[in-house]
């Protein structure tokens, strides 16, 4: 059995902390949102949060297979990376894209609520970056 490298150990509490803070400060964001603007914003917020969650979470399971894909061919002039894996990142664009596009117009959720929600990522990542730089971590 291996043991994970520090590197692996340190981008797990990584994407594990950005998860977090994605869903804390998209929450936060929806309940304030939610009070100051309407609740219609509010569930905008929350959703495009979820979304920001999710394609984070696929992102990084879609970058191990390529990680593992690569390591399992060690030593061979051309590794070969499976289709499915670029399906995977091709398509979790459409499936969020298609899900927006559905929850704009059926549910009648403002698109701008969703993008704000959607930036919860980036907040989360930008926070996650400052926890690291004032900490001295990795």
């Amino acid at each position: 059995m291996t043991h994970p490298s520090k590197r692996d150990v340190v981008h797990a509490e990584f994407s594990r902390r950005v998860q977090w803070l994605t869903i804390i400060l998209g929450l936060a964001g929806a309940l304030a949102i939610g009070v100051l603007k309407s609740h219609s914003a509010g569930y905008g917020v929350a959703i495009g949060a979820a979304f920001a969650w999710l394609n984070f979470r696929w992102l990084d399971l879609g970058l191990q297979s390529f990680v593992d894909a690569s390591t399992a061919q060690e030593g061979e002039t051309k590794p070969q990376v499976p289709i499915s894996t670029y399906a995977k990142f091709g398509g979790r664009y459409a499936l969020i894209g298609l899900a927006l596009y559905g929850i704009v117009t059926f549910f009648a959720i403002p698109a701008l609520w969703l993008i704000v929600g959607l930036l919860a990522l980036g907040l989360a990542v930008t926070v996650e970056g400052l926890y690291e730089v004032i900490s001295g971590s990795s």
